[in-house]
């Protein structure tokens, strides 16, 4: 994570929040976009802090573009993967 002074830190509630937008939306995403779709005002710092912890997770991808949800549950993908060829 980046080392940067947190005033707020987000809440579980909050997270899960920015979790069930993300994983609904299916597409590309801007920042003002996800803060437009959530039923709550977040402030800015706080949804960048969520948004890292995300991308740390490894369930979201965060570009210059837009932000996506790439999270797979899936035990089959995961041994698909683990088992998988490297060409």
């Amino acid at each position: 994570m980046l080392k940067q002074k947190v005033i707020h830190y987000p809440n579980l509630k909050t997270v899960l929040i920015v979790e069930d937008v993300l994983k609904k939306a299916n597409e590309l995403m801007t920042r003002e976009d996800l803060k437009k779709r959530l039923p709550t005002k977040i402030m800015h710092q706080t949804l960048n802090v969520i948004l890292q912890y995300l991308e740390d997770s490894g369930k979201i991808l965060d570009g210059r573009k837009g932000i996506i949800w790439i999270h797979n549950p899936s035990k089959k993908l995961g041994v698909a993967i683990k088992d998988g060829l490297e060409l």
